[in-house]
């Protein structure tokens, strides 16, 4: 660190410590140069110094320190108010605010020492001759503390009606105050409506719209604009994240998870500032970041997680319980020394209402990644009370047998769960007649899948036994499916084969009824479609050169697979269809087998008919009164106009997947309705709707445990789309987020370099350059390696200039190098040339560099005529396009660095070669014609200047007249907007061009006058 030998020197080390991260190292390094500047003794330097001193400490968690260097202050400016500039007085009389405010959200400073204070603030403005607007803010912000409402209505109308002037707060933080006392009064739409000029980027400030952000979030929940509520935290938390001063701030952030389920994402936040719960340098936000903790403490405690672990306190371990009591109890105790000082309980009942609130939503969605704490229960939507098992404790044995029958008769979901809850109240089957056991058995033996193989057994057994034989065979051949789902589907085709003729002989003979026999058929069907897939996995495998033999043998083998399966399933329709009326199970078989014949088309490649028949089968389940069974079928329907390039037939198939669905589908597979459905929508433009739908993916996924796999991917997209709507700050979030999980091994590289692309793109946006060069350069490390090189071309020269932004000219310089080696390789000329005027003009920043720069825009200029004399002619206007601006570049350039030349003869000479490098440009555009118009007439007019500042008023004014010409026959409100535009600012430059010129001739007619009267009277 240099030492401080002048005042200079010191002022450049204030300004750089100014832009220093808000904290304690920060405030002692202004405290050292305090000292510094009392060395100097210079009075100035000192008042600075002490001026920079209080800033650090009022933008910190050291705000008690601010009073001793302002007192100071305060006493050098009534002892010797000449050694203050006007800047240093202007910043005395300012700061009187923060000094106001300071005291108030100290509990030890007496009220009476406040309203003297006010009154000394008063008294000294008052003399200064400034308005009374800031005092009354101040008195406002006193009485609306202690709950003085009556005082708070007065000060606050005196306020606005005051003039504002230099003193007044800037208008982003008089909105804020403005707001949060509507909030107070209970006007929760007002404060949104005061504050959107602020949250719309009218008005900013330091730390605006930071609070803005945070003050909106509670409000907006409440007013049920949950949506808005989202994107102000997302958007909001990135920007107080990394500033210290603003606990209170982060206090919101936090209490709007506790409010909307996020407890998990609000646990993140308190680990993320340790120092947040005992920093005591400011009293007033200390307590609302305890009182926001005790409320996020209380939900995980009422969630039945009180025991987990949470981050607290340094020097000890914390549980929610734990927590949330000491929480409560220190907020509790400091809002008491509040309200001891001020004479009433005004603080502390604000501060127990808001520890005491409820969720205002139960789980809102935030796309970024933070998975439920572990025990928290799961937040899918109910299903209809009328397909719900919910038996009463002591529900009676023949209540259950019925709910369990009619469930399991109309195909309604939580039939097993049913017939389970029946097993649990007859153990051993007590009480229950053969039937009622092999019903229990039948259903036990599905929930158990391949383990379930021998109570389909015995489930057969007793339906004989009950004087069914048509429902033991179809049990046995339940069964024998299940067997050929384990592999074993000849021996299963075999024991189906056998049941099959059984039924038809019994059918035949009356002795049982269509659904049992249907029950027999559709199983035979089954297991012959079992035998198809077994048939196709068999040939892919035998598709190598080495095995061609066999791998015909396996196409005969499927294609008969084929068609014995085809007969099969044609038998169910024509057993059942038809006579279904209102038995679900019968209508159920008719939409199955209609999905069999789509996947049998499918799998002979006519993906038409199986589309067509698929649909058939979704509408015959929706038309029975089963829609969630064609959720499966819908899908099915969008793949295959996914692949038919039939956009609009796989938005609506999706759509009705979701709404079909609904309830039923697991977690998992609604993530994957939604992420699908966000692709198809993204792909036809509709991002806002995308990000919504890739938002739900995400919550889905991290609902089913799946946050670092499918939910990787959904954030990703979900960052993707909201960058296509402009919602910088939001997408950066969900992209930092869905990069701690996704991986090159699990997604891809692919995936990771879109998304450190998409979020490199965020970064710029937001004026974050160096953060922004970062996952460029990561992301073009990804594509280096991959045989096409345009993605890796075009990150480093992405990454470049954010290099360039963030002020890295010699990194910058680099990595334009480098993407220009990448343009030359791939014969991207065009590219390469931008790559050699954006070095070009990072040398000419760098002391003596026009050398360089001149040489790198020539080879510029070289490249361009290589490219245009070798351009096809559907490429040549963008390569004459480009050569004109290169030239224009090119002069303005040599414009720039002829400051650097020492004569006059010399910065003449580079302004003669900048104007011919000029009237090159104007001829290049000038041969493009009504295509190049815009930008001829630009550099006519650069032309026009030049010659000014070359002393030559006629050519200067033939430019301008050139310009004119060009434009005689333009209607500015024609066109587009921005070409009306361009019109009517190139007319009134061309005006101001000549109006310049005839003053110029005005000028030096006056100047030879005079040189002819002079010669006269000599």
């Amino acid at each position: 660190m240099s030492e401080i030998t002048d005042f200079d020197a010191l002022r450049r080390a204030l300004a750089e410590n100014s832009e220093q991260p808000e904290g304690p190292a920060r405030n002692a390094r202004a405290e050292r140069l305090l000292a510094d500047a009392e060395r100097l003794d210079i009075p100035l330097a000192v008042i600075e110094a002490l001026g920079h001193q209080l800033k650090v400490y009022n933008y910190s968690s050291e705000k008690d320190k601010m009073f001793v260097p302002f007192a100071r202050l305060l006493r050098l400016w009534d002892e010797r108010p000449a050694d203050f500039d006007e800047d240093e007085a202007h910043s005395l009389h300012w700061v009187f605010k923060w000094v106001s405010a300071g005291m108030l959200d100290q509990p030890h400073v007496p009220l009476a020492s406040i309203e003297k204070w006010l009154g000394e603030m008063e008294h000294r403005y008052r003399l200064a001759g400034h308005s009374e607007r800031a005092v009354r803010s101040a008195e406002f912000s006193v009485a609306a503390h202690i709950g003085d409402l009556a005082r708070a209505e007065r000060a606050y109308g005196a306020w606005l009606a005051a003039d504002r002037d230099r003193m007044a707060d800037c208008h982003a933080c008089e909105l804020h105050g403005q707001g949060t006392w509507q909030v107070r009064r209970g006007r929760d739409a007002e404060a949104l409506e005061l504050w959107g000029p602020v949250l719309e980027g009218e008005f900013a400030c330091a730390h605006e719209p930071h609070t803005v952000l945070a003050s909106s979030l509670a409000p907006l929940l409440r007013l049920g604009r949950v949506d808005e509520a989202r994107t102000h935290h997302l958007r909001g938390f990135r920007l107080v994240r990394p500033m210290e001063s603003m606990r209170g701030a982060y206090a919101d952030h936090v209490e709007f998870c506790a409010l909307t389920g996020n407890e998990a994402r609000g646990l993140e936040l308190l680990a993320e500032r340790p120092a947040y719960f005992t920093d005591t340098g400011h009293p007033r936000s200390r307590l609302d970041f305890l009182a926001a903790v005790a409320l996020l403490m209380d939900r995980l405690t009422g969630l039945g997680l009180g025991a987990q672990p949470v981050p607290g306190p340094a020097g000890r371990t914390w549980t929610a319980r734990e927590l949330g009591a000491h929480a409560r109890a220190e907020a509790t105790d400091l809002a008491g020394r509040f309200d001891h000082r001020n004479g009433t309980s005004s603080v502390g009942d604000r501060i127990r209402a808001r520890m005491d609130q409820r969720p205002l939503v139960e789980r809102l969605p935030l796309g970024v990644r933070a998975a439920r704490p572990a025990g928290a229960p799961p937040t899918a939507p109910p299903p209809p009370a009328e397909h719900v098992f919910e038996p009463a404790p002591e529900a009676a044995l023949p209540a259950l047998l019925a709910e369990a029958r009619r469930l399991s008769d109309t195909l309604r979901p939580h039939a097993l769960e049913a017939w389970a809850a029946v097993a649990r109240a007859a153990p051993g089957g007590a009480g229950l007649t053969p039937r009622d056991r092999a019903e229990v058995a039948d259903h036990e033996a599905m929930a158990g899948g391949p383990e379930g193989l021998a109570l389909f057994e015995r489930a057969a057994e007793l339906y004989a036994e009950a004087g069914d034989p048509g429902e033991a065979l179809a049990a046995r051949a339940r069964g024998a499916y299940v067997r050929a789902l384990t592999g074993e589907v000849a021996a299963a085709l075999t024991a189906v084969t056998g049941l099959y003729d059984e039924v038809l002989a019994l059918y035949a003979d009356e002795a049982t009824g269509v659904r049992q026999t249907a029950s027999v058929v559709m199983s035979r069907a089954r297991v012959l479609m079992r035998r198809v897939h077994e048939a196709a996995e068999r040939g892919a495998r035998n598709t190598e050169p080495a095995a061609a033999g066999a791998g015909q043998a396996a196409v005969v083998d499927v294609r008969q697979a084929v068609v014995d399966a085809e007969a099969a399933v044609r038998e169910v329709l024509a057993l059942v269809e038809g006579r279904a009326g209102d038995d679900v199970r019968l209508a159920a078989r008719v939409a199955e087998a209609r999905a069999m014949l789509a996947e049998l088309a499918g799998l002979t490649g006519d993906a038409a008919r199986a589309a067509e028949l698929f649909a058939r089968a979704a509408g015959a389940y929706v038309a029975a009164g089963l829609p969630w069974f064609a959720v499966e079928y819908e899908v099915q329907v969008a793949a295959l106009a996914h692949q038919a390039g039939d956009r609009a037939g796989a938005e609506a198939a999706l759509r009705s997947a979701l709404e079909h669905g609904g309830p039923y589908v697991e977690p998992v597979g609604r993530a994957q309705l939604h992420l699908q459905l966000a692709e198809v929508l993204g792909g036809r433009d509709a991002a806002e709707e995308a990000a919504e739908h890739a938002l739900q993916a995400a919550h889905w996924a991290d609902e089913a445990g799946e946050g670092g796999t499918l939910g990787a991917w959904a954030r990703q997209q979900l960052g993707g789309f909201l960058l296509r709507r402009g919602r910088y700050a939001e997408a950066a979030e969900v992209l930092e987020s869905a990069l701690a999980d996704l991986g090159t091994d699990t997604h891809g590289d692919g995936a990771v370099v879109q998304a450190r692309w998409w979020l490199g793109d965020c970064l710029g946006e937001l004026g974050e350059h160096r953060a922004a060069a970062e996952q460029r350069l990561q992301a073009a490390e990804l594509a280096r390696h991959w045989p096409e090189q345009q993605d890796h071309a075009t990150l480093a020269h992405l990454a470049a200039e954010s290099l360039a932004g963030a002020g890295l000219a010699d990194e910058a310089d680099r990595a334009y190098a480098r993407a220009g080696e990448l343009w030359r390789s791939l014969g991207n000329a065009l590219f390469l040339v931008r790559s050699l005027r954006a070095r070009a003009w990072l040398a000419l920043g760098r002391e003596s560099g026009s050398g360089q720069a001149r040489e790198l825009m020539a080879e510029a200029l070289r490249e361009c005529e290589r490219a245009l004399a070798a351009a096809d002619p559907a490429d040549r206007e963008q390569a004459a396009d480009e050569l004109g601006g290169t030239h224009r570049q090119f002069a303005e350039l040599l414009a720039r660095s002829a400051s650097e030349e020492a004569e006059d003869a010399a910065i003449r000479a580079v302004f003669e070669a900048a104007l011919e490098q000029m009237t090159r440009a104007v001829a290049v555009f000038a041969a493009l014609g009504a295509a190049g118009l815009h930008s001829r007439t630009g550099a006519e007019l650069a032309a026009g200047w030049l010659e000014a500042d070359l002393y030559r008023p006629v050519p200067a004014a033939a430019r301008a007249r050139a310009v004119l010409a060009a434009y005689a026959d333009a209607d500015g409100a024609d066109g587009a907007d921005g070409d009306a535009e361009t019109v009517r600012a190139r007319r009134a430059e061309a005006a101001q061009l000549l109006e310049a010129a005839r003053e110029a001739r005005d000028a030096e007619g006056g100047e030879d006058a005079r040189d002819r009267a002079g010669a006269a009277e000599g």
